[in-house]
């Protein structure tokens, strides 16, 4: 049976030499390297690919949010796990957003550990269960609210929440416990739980496709901008400026241009 081959990252060298002593005791499970920021471990899984990398949320450049995302863009076969200094729900909701399979907090029971890597090496993503929270739960509806809007802005190029994902998320931000949602007509509970990871999946693509557009967005303005016509009036400096047929074409165009940068 090949081993399912962890990176550890972590400032506090207690923490990271601790899991690494649980996880030698598994026979599935081999370490291939540590380090103290994620910049180091950015570096070493370029030429040393492990099935799971254990990131620290905060205590570093690029921070563990950043790396998530290079790595989700550069390396998707790499699953991460984010780890928070303390259970912070902003936090938790950014590593959602970011790509993450897992968030854990450094009071986790060391068999805890184990199963959540396994899990997330198998293609599981165990922070979906973070959606059970009343207050993710419409942090999320709120996100896809704002997506809605950029999303009609640039030819509807992001997903949205599907009424039935929608009603589940309501049901849960108004304080319902899960098993209340389960009892709604035709929605049984492993439904809801593949509603959960399509949810995160639509999360995750559409920040990182915001990401994209904004990017797009910016580099599009700076083109037209440069290619504008320049006005020298006396004592002042040259200005740059549009014309309205210039701008129009600009918001005519948008659409496709954007589909082209995110279709590479």
């Amino acid at each position: 049976m090949e081993k399912i081959k962890v990176f550890l990252a972590d400032w506090q060298v207690l923490f990271r030499e601790g899991m690494h002593f649980t996880l030698s005791g598994e026979d599935d499970i081999e370490v291939i390297g540590e380090a103290t920021n994620n910049e180091e471990v950015l570096a070493f899984i370029e030429a040393n690919l492990p099935r799971v990398a254990i990131l620290n949320m905060d205590h570093s450049q690029p921070t563990g949010i950043e790396a998530t995302r290079y790595l989700k863009q550069n390396q998707p076969s790499v699953s991460v796990i984010l780890v928070m200094d303390s259970d912070n729900e902003d936090q938790l909701f950014s590593a959602m957003k970011s790509g993450a399979s897992a968030c854990l907090s450094k009071d986790i029971d060391p068999d805890d550990l184990v199963s959540i890597i396994r899990k997330v090496a198998q293609g599981g993503y165990p922070i979906s269960e973070a959606l059970l929270r009343p207050r993710l739960a419409s942090l999320v509806i709120d996100e896809f609210e704002a997506f809605s809007i950029v999303s009609e802005q640039v030819g509807n190029l992001l997903a949205c929440l599907s009424p039935r994902e929608a009603e589940i998320l309501r049901h849960i931000a108004s304080g319902n416990p899960n098993q209340q949602v389960s009892q709604t007509p035709d929605i049984s509970e492993q439904a809801i739980r593949q509603h959960y990871d399509l949810i995160l999946t639509k999360l995750v693509a559409n920040d990182h496709n915001r990401e994209v557009i904004e990017a797009a967005q910016s580099n599009m303005v700076l083109t037209i901008v440069r290619q504008g016509f320049t006005t020298k009036q006396a004592g002042k400096p040259a200005l740059e400026y549009v014309t309205k047929d210039e701008f129009t074409a600009f918001k005519e165009s948008i659409g496709e241009r954007l589909k082209s940068f995110m279709a590479n």
